[in-house]
């Protein structure tokens, strides 16, 4: 064993980065064929399997090392946020079912951006209290409130692994769509809590940080859309596809790339700008690109996200056995204990704190609606239990907060990474193996019960009206107009969904790209 560490030293001094490269890839290839021997198993997903393949990789490191080190590479918090989280937030936008997403829009507004502002308010009260009592003491203001963020960022995979889209398609929508956002305004609103002088608290700060959100928010989503829209433009005027469709796919490659960094440029939040370009190039882009360039966009998007969530995984895994941080915590045994089971309880009470209440308002919104749109009190339970995950979000926030390119020499920094690691571990592990047999007991009947939206065919006819019409008499505009008025006032959701699908079809399909009649393309 002494001869293959010398070997392997001698080799990493010579090769400083090949080595531990070659072996990470070598490593997310085994988690590759491992995750395919286990496909037809929904109970062990890939960021199960990812995790354990990186603990025992983690373990073979440290007895070849003799307990010096569990890590092939260091993290560093910019390699997440430059290289591996652009594209799986991409793919999330870009793979998301629009007609879903857009009609079930309050309510994964109300779970992702007002949910993540009650579990962050939950999880800092919480550990704000609880923590010094239970003999952590160190954190300021500013580590507090970013503890709230960290640990509000939710992973739904294990759910939506389970979940079928077309037995439960409003089930499912909400729960993706609600994952994305939340993803979004957790990094946002970590962002804007970085602006926080700790120095000078007072009564106005909370309004400061909402302000600081709603502007991030706002103008990362402006962005993210002009560049969609800019990317769909020159695809339609300029028919790349007539030469090569390398070109058309380099192109939305790279602008969805270029979004996220001239977000970050311009100190807005990249995850939320990506996204939405994202959704709008998958709204209007697409349609201009060849269909085997449709193919490939797809399938490149899905492999890169899919590539960069293994990889964070594997070295949750492995950093999990990284015995400095351990000797780094002065805590005791049952403190570190009470306080990973605390931030646990706490997760569970800042979910519970707004996905019952904003269920409760989502179904009075929809009260005019079909049933079959209301959250009935099991999928409330689902949708708490889809989000009480912690993944690549929350570890990355973490090593942002409390280390410097991925490591720390402060006691009270590796016990909150350790905390971390270990709240993502237990969650995923733990919450996900029994994800699949609450989702069974919860809905056993839920693919001959789809829940769905019933559009009765008036209310399809209405989409086809125009919202005004000179071919037309002044009464029957006005009557349609008091019509429309009612049907918003009545269901609002539903009548502005109607209102952009109108314009849509009408003005931006025709100018930036889609399925309209009679219309060319190159």
């Amino acid at each position: 064993m002494a001869e293959i560490y010398d070997f392997a030293k001698n080799l990493s001094h010579d090769h400083a980065q090949v080595v531990p490269i070659s072996l990470f890839v070598a490593v997310l290839c085994i988690c590759l064929v491992v995750g395919h021997m286990l496909e037809e198993n929904r109970w062990v997903n890939e960021s199960i399997t990812a995790i354990f393949i990186g603990l025992l990789t983690g373990i073979i490191i440290l007895l070849v090392s003799k307990g010096k080190s569990s890590h092939i590479l260091t993290f560093n918090e910019e390699l997440f946020f430059i290289y591996l989280l652009p594209p799986i937030i991409f793919n999330a936008g870009f793979q998301v079912k629009k007609k879903q997403f857009f009609q079930n829009f309050l309510t994964i507004m109300l779970f992702g951006v007002i949910g993540v502002f009650i579990s962050t308010l939950v999880i800092t009260a919480g550990a704000w209290f609880l923590f010094p009592k239970l003999g952590f003491v160190g954190l300021n203001a500013r580590d507090y409130l970013a503890v709230g963020t960290i640990f509000s960022s939710t992973d739904t995979v294990c759910t939506l692994q389970v979940l079928h889209q077309d037995e439960t398609p409003l089930l499912y929508s909400l729960v993706f769509g609600e994952g994305v956002v939340n993803d979004a305004t957790s990094v946002v609103l970590f962002n804007a809590v970085q602006k926080i002088d700790v120095n000078k608290l007072n009564s106005g700060i909370g309004l400061c940080v909402i302000g600081d959100f709603l502007y991030l928010f706002s103008t990362s989503t402006a962005l993210g859309v002009a560049f969609g829209l800019g990317t769909a433009y020159s695809l339609k005027t300029l028919c790349f596809g007539r030469h090569s469709s390398i070109r058309e796919v380099s192109l939305v490659v790279l602008m969805a790339y270029l979004s996220y960094m001239v977000a970050e440029l311009l100190d807005l939040s990249g995850i939320l700008t990506v996204f939405f370009c994202g959704i709008v190039m998958s709204h209007y882009a697409w349609h201009n690109v060849t269909e085997s360039s449709r193919i490939t966009t797809r399938y490149v998007f899905a492999m890169m996200s899919f590539i960069a969530e293994t990889f964070i995984f594997l070295y949750v895994g492995m950093d999990a056995l990284d015995i400095e941080k351990w000797k780094l915590t002065k805590l005791s045994f049952g403190a570190s204990m009470g306080i990973y089971s605390m931030t646990l309880l706490l997760i569970l009470l800042g979910r519970a704190a707004f996905v019952f209440p904003l269920s409760a308002f989502s179904n009075y919104m929809n009260r005019r609606a079909s049933r079959r749109c209301s959250l009935s009190f099991r999928h409330q339970i689902i949708i708490w239990w889809a989000g009480l995950i912690r993944g690549a979000v929350s570890i990355a926030l973490a090593f942002k907060q409390f280390t410097y390119s991925g490591v720390t020499l402060d006691p009270i920094n590796a016990m909150m990474i350790t905390n971390t690691i270990i709240v993502v571990l237990f969650s995923t592990v733990v919450f996900g193996f029994l994800t699949k047999p609450l989702i069974s007991y919860l809905l056993p009947h839920a693919g001959t019960r789809p829940i769905s939206r019933n559009v009765s065919k008036d209310v399809g006819e209405d989409l086809n009206l125009p919202l005004l019409s000179f071919e037309e008499s002044a009464a029957t505009n006005i009557s349609r107009a008091k019509e429309n008025l009612s049907m918003l006032m009545e269901r609002p959701v539903y009548a502005i969904h109607s209102y952009w699908r109108r314009f849509d079809d009408a003005y931006m399909r025709p100018l930036f790209g889609g399925p309209v009649s009679n219309q060319s393309t190159c």
